[in-house]
């Protein structure tokens, strides 16, 4: 399971005395550990390395969007701090699958729903993420939506 593997690097790196990614660990976990807590007062079933997933994606995304912005604003620290927390993050998520994969998996599920306009977009991105939220990058994907349906 993802959590017990970011729980071993967690100990791994408090031995080595890694701190930066001993707080990247912890992080990782503090975030999955909210949203067990948020899990438990919704009627939840989700499978443990798909939340973890999701938390993981999440984690990353925000991370991107810092970098981004740091980067742009002339802050390269913190946008060196942001890279090294990005990375920590990387190692636990679940291979992503490709464009040309993502592309292909667009198009049969579009082609399976009938899907024509923009209209269908929700639906569409619906399916992919209940299918393949865990190995997809759903940013990525939904430029790829409007390509397809467009």
């Amino acid at each position: 399971m993802i959590r017990d593997d970011v729980k071993a690097a967690q100990i791994a790196a408090m031995k080595a005395g890694d701190k930066d990614r001993t707080a990247a660990t912890r992080a990782i976990l503090a975030k999955v550990k909210d949203k067990d807590i948020e899990l438990r007062t919704k009627d939840s079933s989700l499978d443990d390395d798909v939340m973890v997933t999701d938390v993981l994606q999440k984690m990353a995304k925000q991370r991107r969007e810092s970098i981004e912005m740091f980067e742009s604003g002339g802050r390269d620290e913190l946008a060196k701090g942001e890279k090294m927390e990005l990375s920590v993050i990387e190692e636990f998520l679940p291979m992503q699958l490709g464009e040309e994969e993502t592309a292909a998996l667009i198009t049969g599920i579009k082609t399976e729903l009938g899907a024509e306009s923009m209209k269908d977009m929700g639906r569409v991105m619906g399916e992919l993420k209940a299918r393949h939220g865990t190995e997809i990058d759903m940013s990525k994907a939904s430029a790829l939506v409007k390509v397809a349906l467009s």
